[in-house]
């Protein structure tokens, strides 16, 4: 059976982080039962329409624990899936209780994913987030009681009141834990427009720092036995995150909630971005579609190709007409064209000269 991926957006958060450009909104709360139950219901309509058994289900946002441990697996228990489906919950550092996570896991969620971003707290003041310099330590110990084994960690680097030093510290207080997280995902920041980072130019990051932050997370997290999945993503083997490989395999998935996006056979489409609207619709038996695409098969060759080359599979060499001129950012081993470690911050260099590019 080929992999299917469940996506579930859920919007809500009790703070904006000074980056965040996502379809996130920190003054609705209020909402959050309607929105469960517009959720459940939209999920009812595909079931009616075949939705197929889920094999990795992603509950992404926005702060997913932000909705109450039973409203969470209301919507969970909406969802066809298979009996190993990997079911992932993000969660934020400050709602990591042992009580919710033990919650989760005997609700059938098997992976949970934290946004520490660093432990340094100049880093965390700047990004705009609240948890504390420890929270790693208590997500850990939280994540081990409540018996979870494949679990992961978000950084970012690229943040102008970060040293190396600070990377450095923040890594090995990961690293240096009693519980390590098997599965690490590091990011660099980007001001995205709108966003309070965005609109300082003073705190954009510097495109060579942000470089040497990642190469030093890279080769760090290889020494220790972690494998390079995708341009962002790390893991011991065994802990590789199923929902990220259905896209990373352009694969079919469906996305339930507002903003939430959809890939099948071709077709890509979007519900309405915001929670309020995405309610009003669904409660009036609309479908809430925000808009919709088909992809012809020159731009799907195309997206199969540029995302496989930002994993560690990459592409066969015959996707290039030429390797002239990116010979320096790239490896070539068994026909397979990959990126060397110094490329990947700069894979679109590579990507744009794909043969499906042009």
């Amino acid at each position: 059976m080929s992999e299917f991926g469940v996506y579930v957006h859920v919007p809500f958060c009790a703070h904006r982080c000074d980056y965040c450009a996502f379809a996130t909104y920190a003054d609705r709360d209020h909402l959050m039962d309607d929105y469960v139950d517009a959720v459940v219901d939209e999920i009812e309509w595909a079931r009616r329409d075949g939705l197929r058994d889920a094999t990795s289900v992603f509950f992404g946002g926005g702060t997913p624990s932000r909705l109450s441990a039973p409203q969470l697996l209301r919507i969970l228990d909406s969802i066809p899936r298979t009996l190993d489906a990997e079911v992932t919950v993000e969660c934020n550092p400050e709602d990591a209780s042992i009580a919710r996570l033990t919650e989760y896991k005997r609700g059938g969620v098997t992976r949970m994913s934290f946004g520490i971003q660093s432990t340094q707290p100049a880093v965390l003041a700047d990004l705009g987030r609240r948890h504390g310099t420890v929270a790693h330590r208590e997500v850990s110990d939280a994540v081990h009681e409540a018996g979870f084994e494949t679990w992961n960690m978000d950084l970012i680097v690229g943040s102008r009141a970060e040293s190396l030093d600070d990377v450095r510290s923040t890594l090995e207080d990961l690293l240096s834990l009693r519980n390590v997280p098997p599965h690490i995902s590091c990011y660099a920041l980007t001001p995205e427009p709108g966003t309070p980072l965005g609109e300082d130019l003073l705190r954009h990051p510097d495109e060579d720092a942000t470089a040497d932050a990642y190469d030093v997370v890279g080769a760090t997290l290889e020494r220790h036995g972690y494998e390079w999945e995708e341009i962002s993503n790390w893991a011991r083997p065994g802990h590789e995150c199923r929902h990220n490989h259905v896209y990373w395999d352009h694969g079919d998935y469906v996305g339930f909630g507002s903003a939430a996006h959809s890939h099948r056979d071709g077709q890509r489409w979007w519900n309405v971005r915001t929670p309020d609207r995405y309610i009003a619709m669904v409660q009036s038996g609309k479908p809430p579609l925000g808009g919709q695409e088909t992809l012809d098969d020159s731009t799907q060759r195309f997206e199969r190709e540029a995302l496989a080359l930002r994993t560690r599979r990459g592409v066969p060499i015959e996707a290039f007409d030429s390797l002239d001129e990116i010979a320096h950012l790239i490896n070539v081993r068994d026909g397979q064209v990959t990126l060397t470690a110094a490329s990947r911050l700069v894979a679109n260099q590579v990507i744009l000269r794909l043969k499906s590019a042009t």
